[in-house]
């Protein structure tokens, strides 16, 4: 077939773009409906969380959501720059993310807040741009039991990550200034408000020898390798499509499990995911 566009024929790199921004959409559109959400009421944190769980082509997702806003189908929100494949990334090597694991968990010389954001990219493989975005509300205490909301169901933390995220709940950072007293955000940003960038807090696990992008990628690849990939989906919020892709990806023996209501499965894997590499000595 011959594609031409205003009676002139297309180049295969022409179709090729013109292919990947109707799949953009589509991706989009199946995201947000997903979530019983249309394109006129996307908002920012809908935004910010599909650019993080995005596999794809940082370009044309930015093509696509530009021309949104311009023809006003959707709000002008600001386009995360974390919009980036985690197929990409070299992942980090199992052993060096569990070392660096433990590391987060016992070494106190550390700030508690680098602890806390790195051992939730470590252990539940979640992207610094949906991690800026949690609450206080999002940490769930029920007697002694603690569990982070990031999906469903809210997925245990066991100890020590769950020590110490209460006690930096109780101490956060960037509270002391006069409109930020009642802010909710797990990770306050120095803008009253607001919570810290995605690029601060990249910076900051950088500096502990902590990479947000290699160590989300080993973390997702380990994890859909030992529970189907629409479990741990649903537990830690990613789309079912970009699990199944990086289970596929990692040569995961799950990778033709049927997505559905596993409600057992959901539940035993949450605990999984929670042990995973937690254990120190």
């Amino acid at each position: 077939m011959r594609w031409k566009l205003l009676g002139g024929p297309l180049r295969s790199a022409q179709v090729s773009r013109a292919k990947g921004q109707l799949t953009s959409a589509a991706g989009l559109l199946a995201w947000l409906n997903d979530r019983s959400v249309g394109l006129a009421q996307c908002r920012q944190a809908h935004l910010d969380a599909w650019s993080a769980d995005r596999i794809g082509d940082g370009e044309v997702d930015r093509a696509f959501l530009i021309w949104c806003m311009k023809t006003a189908q959707m709000p002008t929100l600001k386009i995360p720059v974390q919009a980036r494949a985690t197929s990409g990334t070299t992942p980090m090597h199992q052993s060096v993310r569990i070392d660096a694991l433990q590391r987060l968990l016992t070494d106190e010389s550390l700030s508690l807040r680098s602890r806390v954001a790195g051992s939730i990219v470590l252990l539940y493989a979640q992207p610094v741009s949906h991690i800026v975005r949690l609450t206080i509300d999002d940490v769930l205490c029920h007697e002694d039991e603690v569990a982070l909301n990031l999906g469903e169901p809210p997925t245990p933390v066991p100890e020590p990550l769950a020590g110490l995220l209460q006690t930096y709940v109780k101490g956060r950072p960037n509270m002391t200034t006069a409109a930020n007293p009642d802010c909710r955000w797990l990770f306050p940003g120095r803008r009253a408000g607001q919570p810290v960038h995605p690029d601060t807090l990249y910076e900051l696990l950088k500096q502990i020898g902590v990479s947000a992008g290699s160590g989300r990628t080993s973390a997702i690849r380990q994890l859909v390798r030992q529970m189907p990939p629409p479990v741990v989906a649903q537990a830690l919020g990613y789309h079912q499509v970009s699990a199944a892709r990086i289970a596929a990806q990692a040569g995961s023996p799950w990778s033709g499990y049927a997505a559905g209501n596993h409600g057992q499965d959901r539940h035993s894997s949450t605990n999984n995911v929670a042990g995973q590499g937690i254990q120190t000595t």
